[in-house]
């Protein structure tokens, strides 16, 4: 009996341990898209739930009736690598406009649990032409029309917009194709993760409104900031105590702020922390929540004199991997990060030569950036890798490995392939 008991609570373990790693990984998980991982997280929802809230503050909702679970993530800093995408078959970057559009949308769906492609495209027109600073839409154009058909697109990705009759894309090519929506509201307003509502920030800040994205996105270290600064006083008073947390409050901020860090990001340095940060982590009291959590969640926590690194071993947590065959940037990353390994820093010419190089050995290679000017393209692309994984810094025209890079050496025999 004692055997299986313990059995049972270890399989209970994993399954939590799993879900967590899920979630990081997915922050919106759908009944609908995967259901083994949405049962397992409505089975562990409260561990779950006790779990997120105490290592990282963050909230789960379960929401068992609508067939979803939804991660509000909140980063310590805002951050540009994780930008939304175009569903079709580009991929690319959401630019501002479809951002401006996807917002639109968004708030105009709340109105109506049902509604048309071309009933929505007016109220967007409407909604843009009484908001200052938001150029207006224009559906007769193509370009504004594809801009919307990806706005679209992504909601219906994330469930918030279910197309019963018709198909978005449809749109692209006529302004008046019919597709009907339903709209689940609820899943809508769930898509927003701020800690500071839009409309505080606004209020707080009529003077800097290219400052609000980023604000809305922020908590700032509890004292670390001028007492008068607006926006700081909107992200700390929530949580962790305005401009006089105490000292049980300034422990929660750096506790939650450092566990953030090391779930969103692949290995995190001393020298980035802030000094509460630092503290906290070289305290006992720290040190052991560090790795309960890391434990819990099924990491493994590896601690050096220069940071710290989080390894899934499953690689659940993660939405890309390094090394990667896969991609051509993370083949010329591997390549470039031996180099600064090997040869210490080099400018950033250098390794517009060196990537240059390696296009002309293999001609077969990597054939999108084989045009004038894809030497520094891929050294860019390479560049953003490393720097993306905690791998290299750039300084000024210099670029230098950091302490992870010693984790990788290549096989030059193996490293590039050509192109079948």
């Amino acid at each position: 009996m004692s055997s299986l008991a313990n059995q049972l609570v270890r399989a209970e373990k994993e399954e939590i341990a799993r879900a967590i790693r899920t979630l990081l990984g997915r922050p919106l998980v759908s009944l609908h898209d995967d259901p083994a991982a949405f049962d397992l997280i409505r089975k562990r929802r409260q561990p779950l739930i006790q779990w997120f809230d105490y290592f990282c503050g963050w909230r789960l909702v379960v929401e068992s009736r609508q067939g979803y679970a939804r991660l509000v993530k909140i980063g310590s800093e805002p951050g540009a690598t994780r930008p939304a995408r175009r569903r079709r078959t580009t991929r690319a970057p959401f630019d501002r406009r479809r951002y401006t559009l996807l917002c639109l949308c968004a708030a105009e769906l709340l109105t109506s649990p049902v509604t048309t492609i071309g009933m929505l495209a007016q109220r967007v027109v409407q909604a843009a032409a009484v908001e200052a600073d938001v150029p207006a839409f224009d559906p007769v154009r193509n370009d504004e029309r594809a801009a919307f058909v990806d706005a679209l697109k992504l909601l219906e990705h994330y469930g918030a917009i279910t197309s019963m009759d018709g198909a978005t894309d449809s749109y692209l090519d006529d302004e008046d194709a019919k597709v009907l929506y339903r709209v689940d509201t609820t899943r809508v307003i769930r898509l927003l993760a701020a800690p500071v509502p839009p409309s505080r920030v606004a209020a707080a800040m009529e003077t800097a409104l290219e400052a609000v994205p980023d604000a809305t996105l922020e908590e700032r270290d509890p004292g670390g900031g001028p007492a008068s600064d607006p926006v700081r006083a909107l992200t700390v008073e929530a949580r962790y105590g305005g401009d006089e947390p105490t000292e049980t409050q300034r422990n929660l901020w750096a506790r939650h702020s450092l566990i953030r860090r090391l779930l969103d990001d692949p290995v995190v340095y001393r020298d980035e922390l802030t000094p509460a940060q630092s503290a906290y982590a070289a305290s006992l009291t720290g040190r052991q929540i560090l790795r309960r959590a890391a434990e819990e969640a099924g990491f493994v926590l590896e601690e050096r004199a220069e940071g710290f690194l989080l390894i899934d071993t499953d690689a659940i947590a993660t939405d890309t991997k390094f090394p990667d065959d896969g991609s051509h940037a993370k083949v010329a990353a591997l390549l470039m990060l031996d180099l600064l390994v090997t040869s210490g820093p080099v400018t950033a010419a250098r390794l517009d030569r060196e990537a240059a190089g390696l296009l002309r050995r293999f001609p077969q290679w990597a054939k999108a950036y084989q045009s004038e000017g894809g030497g520094p393209r891929l050294a860019a692309d390479a560049l953003q890798v490393l720097t993306q994984f905690g791998l290299a810094r750039v300084t000024g025209d210099q670029v230098a490995a950091l302490p992870a890079a010693a984790r990788y050496r290549v096989d030059h025999g193996a490293a590039v392939q050509e192109d079948s």
